[in-house]
């Protein structure tokens, strides 16, 4: 075990989730939940854990790179306005939300950097390859194993009741899902990225 301070199976499923400035992470140490935008939303969001990517609003010494991981413990849709009841007014006050519970926030006992990617998209990996990364680049999942993470996502989603199953293809074939499970050239810099405000 190389990086973690916590432990997670090495089957562990877990989505590389960005905390664009520090509020979010507060949200998510002292209340225990994450937002995404449903149109920003990945496809399946029923994983063990969130790893979190700060972003360049932490500054020096903590911007670029993978500090924090959370445990799973649920999730459901919600607006805006329901989650930050004092904004009632604010232009996105309606739109859907996807707020994920947590557990605890557990610091990794040494960060997984950037490296050269400064903007990240979501990205699914696993136990095995979040406790041996020392950059963002080790957490792809490369082309070997691709279609067994599908499959396990593609199952948890559907047990769920998540998605029917002619929503999600038995095989991996759509780009934008290839995206999602760490497409080089998405995680690239300049690639796109949501605001979560």
């Amino acid at each position: 075990m190389q990086g973690l301070g916590c432990n997670p199976p090495v089957t562990a499923l877990i989505l590389v989730a960005i905390l664009p400035g520090k509020r979010d992470l507060e949200i998510a140490r002292l209340l225990g939940w994450y937002r995404v935008p449903l149109r920003f939303a990945p496809k399946v969001v029923d994983v063990d854990f969130l790893a979190f990517y700060q972003t360049g609003a932490f500054g020096d010494g903590h911007r670029w790179r993978i500090e924090n991981l959370a445990e799973v413990r649920g999730y459901e849709m919600t607006t805006r306005a329901e989650l930050f009841r004092d904004e009632p007014d604010h232009p996105r006050a309606r739109e859907e939300y996807y707020k994920i519970q947590l557990g605890p926030l557990q610091p990794l006992s040494r960060p997984i950097l950037a490296g050269r990617w400064k903007r990240v998209t979501f990205l699914y990996t696993t136990g095995e390859r979040l406790q041996q990364a020392g950059t963002i680049n080790d957490l792809v999942v490369r082309q070997e194993d691709r279609a067994i993470l599908w499959r396990s996502l593609r199952e948890r989603a559907l047990r769920s009741g998540q998605y029917r199953a002619q929503e999600l293809p038995e095989f991996l074939l759509d780009p934008v899902l290839m995206a999602m499970l760490g497409d080089l050239n998405k995680l690239a810099e300049g690639s796109a990225s949501y605001q979560v405000d």
